[in-house]
């Protein structure tokens, strides 16, 4: 199979999208990618923007607005699923979501670092880079040690795409010890990481980079997850081949797709 299914997907049932569910479906229909996963935002107490919540998903209405578009494309694997904002203080509500097992798939994040959006400038200011990349994998382990109920972790090194300095040499290398501590905890504990090709959009590499993704290959994982981390319908199934290839680089031979939760594996 050439091209790869797409299991990272936000519709309008997430703050930062205005993609119907199915456009999200017909254009990756035309596109010939073999399955999408949606997985649009829930962030329990993701910080207010202008006094506006952001990233409190509608459960109820998401999935049953889902579910029936599924119906009218029984023919195409459409799965559905969550990303889940990691944060120990929102833990027992993370660690309680989908309590009835409706979900496909829980992808869990990082969009946060201790609370605060690295999306934005002024998070940066007056902040040591090197000092806050090693803060933002700190959380990621404070994450993963408290919050279980997800299946893989998503663009570990998310972080990298919002680094105000573009000429700040960021060496995955140097934050080893941290991404050890991570990767060694996900394979431990059965869970898998994604490839999220959303960073060559922001003109950095795929999130996690390749020496992460060689990296958790060298420990032992093997649940491989592909998504375009696509808010906008131009994006779906972006760079899809540069996965494909980067996977095959690194010692993958099969790529994984979560269906009631569970890895079903397939080969590149």
């Amino acid at each position: 199979m050439n091209i790869l299914p797409d299991c990272h997907l936000h519709s309008y049932h997430s703050s930062d999208s205005d993609c119907s569910p199915k456009d999200i479906i017909q254009t990756a229909i035309k596109l010939g990618l073999p399955a999408i996963c949606f997985t649009d935002h829930n962030d329990f107490l993701f910080p207010p923007e202008n006094g506006v919540t952001q990233f409190q998903l509608d459960f109820n209405t998401y999935y049953k607005d889902i579910a029936a578009i599924r119906e009218q494309y029984q023919d195409y694997p459409i799965y559905i699923g969550v990303e889940q904002g990691l944060l120990p203080a929102a833990a027992d509500m993370i660690n309680a979501y989908d309590s009835t097992h409706l979900l496909d798939f829980i992808i869990g994040s990082s969009h946060l670092v201790y609370g605060q959006d690295p999306y934005y400038p002024k998070f940066w200011e007056d902040k040591n880079i090197t000092d806050t990349i090693k803060a933002y994998y700190q959380s990621i382990i404070d994450n993963i040690n408290i919050c279980s109920n997800f299946d893989v972790y998503g663009h570990i090194d998310y972080i990298i795409r919002y680094i105000p300095d573009k000429h700040y040499n960021y060496n995955a290398c140097d934050y080893m010890d941290y991404i050890d501590a991570i990767l060694k905890n996900l394979i431990e504990t059965g869970k898998g990481i994604e490839i999220n090709t959303a960073g060559i959009r922001y003109g950095t590499k795929t999130n996690p980079e390749p020496a992460i993704l060689k990296r958790y290959r060298q420990l032992g994982g093997e649940l491989m997850t592909i998504g375009s981390d696509a808010h906008k319908l131009s994006d779906i199934g972006s760079h899809m081949n540069i996965a494909k290839d980067l996977l095959n680089d690194c010692g993958f031979r099969y790529y994984t797709i979560f269906i009631q939760r569970k890895p079903h594996f397939f080969k590149l």
